[in-house]
């Protein structure tokens, strides 16, 4: 399949190789052009712009940072041509990036004006995920533009749940997980603190908790690396983690959705940010913890 593959930062990198591996003709971009000297070194092609990659591409894979950067890629800004008018009719957009539900549903209609399949597919994994190619795909789209991307993101994936016509439902997936992740997170830096202070070691704290009580790969990983304070380098970094707060509140304002506790994860996320640790991973939440507790 001939594809497009925009965004080649800490997971898109890793995610357009595995295409190429997987034999597609991947015509990769991105702003820093230097880090598409890998994806030529493996045998794809290296576009000049956004338009390029997507000239004559049956499939266009966006990994971008945000809803700037995506709506910049795809409509164009100052900087960047848009591919929009590129894509070819009968092809598909597939954004795997976690960006809002109204933008979601705004690229659905835009490519649907011009004849054009969109499909929803964000990833929920770490960098290390995309390097192993088992990242979980959601996505969501019309069916025809779901079958046509479906050999690609099996690539990138070992598990694509697909989750009907309506693409921003996927996106409200990815913000639900990215919230949960981040409530749990808020749960174990206030456990970590109240043993720290109280004397109690916090690793021995998470095997005790995560060895019987819980049980869970996520309070696993992301646990040990609040227990011993490695936020860098980041693997998802704290401000892409406040942003997703913001867009988890954002639709569930939308939606009429209190969420009290997104509210406070936002927040202590946001006190991260002002501290200047957005570069850290957003598990230096737990760090903002500690410090209220006085540690």
């Amino acid at each position: 399949m001939r594809i497009g593959f925009l965004g080649l930062g800490g997971m898109g990198l890793p995610m357009a190789l595995n295409l190429v591996r997987a034999g597609h003709e991947v015509s990769a971009w991105n702003r820093t052009s230097s880090r598409a000297d890998a994806v030529r070194a493996a045998g794809g092609q290296v576009a000049g712009t956004a338009a390029d990659a997507a000239e004559g591409a049956e499939l266009v894979l966006t990994m971008l940072a945000d809803d700037a950067a995506v709506s910049a890629v795809v409509f164009g800004d100052e900087a960047t041509e848009g591919f929009l008018r590129a894509l070819p009719r009968g092809a598909v957009h597939a954004c795997t990036s976690t960006i809002s539900v109204a933008l979601s549903r705004r690229l659905a209609q835009a490519h649907a004006k011009h004849d054009q399949g969109y499909v929803a597919a964000p990833v929920f994994g770490r960098p290390q995920a995309a390097e192993a190619g088992q990242l979980t795909v959601v996505a969501a789209g019309a069916p025809a533009a779901r079958a046509r991307c479906r050999e690609a993101l099996e690539a990138l994936g070992q598990t694509v749940h697909e989750l009907g016509d309506d693409a921003p439902a996927a996106n409200v997936v990815k913000l639900a997980g990215n919230f949960l992740i981040a409530g749990m997170m808020e749960a174990l830096a206030e456990a970590f603190a109240l043993g720290r202070k109280s004397g109690v070691d916090a690793a021995k704290l998470l095997e005790i908790l995560n060895g019987g009580l819980v049980r869970s790969p996520l309070y696993q990983s992301y646990g040990t690396m609040m227990a011993q304070e490695r936020f860098e380098p980041a693997g998802f970094k704290l401000s892409l983690g406040l942003k997703d707060m913001r867009l988890a509140l954002a639709a569930a304002d939308a939606a009429a959705v209190p969420m009290p506790l997104a509210s406070l994860v936002h927040d202590h996320l946001l006190s991260g940010a002002a501290r200047g640790w957005g570069d850290r991973d957003w598990t230096a939440m737990s760090r903002i913890l500690s410090e209220a507790a006085g540690l």
